[in-house]
């Protein structure tokens, strides 16, 4: 243990907190292990169907839990004016993807026409 302090010490961990470090090193334990649960069995593993329904929606609520709180929130502060331009972006970007859903480019317009319309008013007007 003795080196392993002294080790830290030298990459400049002055103040290390024993308990953090075994809680870092477990929980990167416990994360190999879950995901390598796939890889390990020689089983074919089939997912309930309630599950498989469930996964159908795990893309676009992780995307909604990146995104919202980047459109409404500055600093960690929900915004308060709605002189903001990822407001009007993330609107142009959401009324093209509702008025083009189907077509091939649709992901690739949204982007667009979202940028289209926040660029200006983030550059220009400095919102």
């Amino acid at each position: 243990m003795d080196s392993l302090v002294s080790y830290l010490h030298a990459w400049g961990w002055q103040d290390w907190n024993p308990w953090t470090f075994l809680t870092i090193v477990l929980m990167a334990c416990v994360t190999v292990i879950t995901r390598s649960f796939f890889f390990l069995s020689e089983v074919p593993w089939i997912l309930p169907s309630w599950a498989q329904r469930g996964m159908q929606y795990a893309p676009i609520a992780a995307l909604a839990a990146v995104v919202l709180p980047e459109i409404l929130m500055t600093q960690g502060v929900f915004i308060h004016s709605l002189a903001d331009a990822r407001i009007y972006g993330a609107i142009a970007g959401a009324a093209y993807f509702f008025w083009r859903r189907g077509s091939g480019q649709a992901v690739l317009g949204t982007i667009i026409a979202g940028m289209v319309v926040y660029l200006p008013l983030h550059l220009g007007l400095d919102w």
